[in-house]
């Protein structure tokens, strides 16, 4: 029977090599790498080389990452770390952002702080105008995704880093689907705040990263020890840190042969799925988006169902964010751009991954077209 993986965009499978990497960092070189002794020297300068990885994936300086427990809690502490450091002020955001970003600017506006959530066009792109237009005297912070983690479209980054630079403004980008995906320098962004995770690039769960350069200033959310330059206190998950580091190696190291081969499969879903389903239609741009991501969406039948007759024949895939994959209320990201809830529940995401082969996608352009028919002849929407 077929087992094949198309929702990349989730979580990815823990590299072998990364696995080998952290294995020690269990059992022989367990050390806390806050002790002087030589157990805990052992783990510091592991976790320094993870760092430095880490740091090597976007352009940056070791001592400008601050690792933490995944990309959630690297959104929290860019933007609640600004906001507290603030005291008060103005948030721009935009309508679409993953959930880690909107419930937390939703959290500050309880407490006092306001927000302005920017809408998007119909491929999903914020516009740097309405950017531009939503500043005022007292925004503080200006928090974009760098690309959709739902339809996969890249936001005009560059030119809002450079815009909130301009104005002294602090920019936080959520880089989560984007970083070992392809190339990104948080400077040429004009990004000061930068959430990764490790997960998504083929390193373990529990561990993610905020580049944070050097003068910034931002409250942290835990207090202790003052690990992490005191932005993030408790001990530090040594193995996650190396596992993230030598995934992060693997994904500099694969990407300029991964980029293309992903991509070209990308491609030939979309014109495959679009050229042979009547009524398919692709959410987000054709071009400017993600290389992994492709994102469909059928008239006449529920997501849902799709992706329970997808998963009977083998291809596991996604109707949106994992993070609220068990709410049965249509995405907001899709609601933003313009469909109605019964076109969003009909929708489907195709991310693929490094281990993804032309096979693969055959299957799928052989099946989906034969699921989608015999969803629709049994739908009671109709056609």
């Amino acid at each position: 029977m077929h087992r094949i993986y198309f929702d990349h965009a989730a979580t990815t499978a823990t590299d072998p090599l990364v696995v080998e990497a952290m294995l020690p960092y269990f059992t022989e070189k367990w050390g806390n790498p806050s002790s002087l002794h030589a157990f805990g020297q052992e783990a510091h300068a592991a976790m320094d080389e993870g760092r430095k990885r880490v740091a090597a994936l976007v352009g940056a300086k070791p001592d400008e990452m601050v690792f933490t427990a995944g990309g959630s809690e690297a959104d929290n502490l860019a933007i609640k770390g600004v906001a507290m450091a603030a005291g008060k002020g103005h948030i721009i955001t935009s309508s679409i952002e993953h959930p880690a970003v909107l419930n937390t600017c939703k959290y500050l506006e309880a407490r006092g702080f306001e927000a302005t959530y920017l809408p998007v066009d119909k491929e999903g792109i914020v516009s740097p105008q309405d950017v531009a237009e939503a500043i005022r005297k007292d925004t503080i912070l200006i928090t974009v995704m760098h690309s959709s983690n739902e339809i996969g479209a890249l936001e005009p980054i560059e030119e809002i880093g450079k815009m909130a630079s301009e104005r002294g403004i602090t920019f936080h980008t959520d880089a989560v689907q984007s970083v070992g995906k392809m190339p990104l320098d948080p400077r040429k962004m004009g990004a000061a705040l930068v959430s990764m995770a490790s997960h998504k690039i083929y390193g373990p769960k529990g561990i993610g990263a905020l580049y944070v350069p050097k003068g910034m200033r931002i409250e942290p959310l835990m207090h202790g020890g003052g690990h992490e330059r005191g932005l993030r206190s408790s001990t530090e998950n040594v193995p996650g840190i190396v596992g993230f580091g030598k995934a992060a190696e693997l994904a500099l190291a694969r990407m300029d042969t991964d980029i293309p081969r992903i991509q070209k499969m990308r491609d030939r879903i979309i014109d495959g799925i679009l050229g042979s389903v009547p009524d398919a239609y692709l959410n987000g741009p054709r071009a400017r988006r993600l290389p992994n991501n492709a994102h469909f969406r059928f008239s006449f039948i529920e997501g849902e169902s799709l992706l329970l007759m997808l998963d009977m024949a083998g291809i596991a895939a996604s109707t949106g964010s994992a993070c609220s994959s068990k709410s049965l209320k249509a995405s907001h990201v899709l609601l933003a751009i313009g469909l109605s809830p019964q076109e969003a529940h009909g929708s489907l995401r195709i991310t693929l991954g490094r281990g993804n082969t032309d096979d693969e996608v055959k299957y799928f352009l052989e099946e989906c077209p034969r699921v989608v028919e015999s969803l629709r002849k049994m739908s009671p929407l109709g056609r």
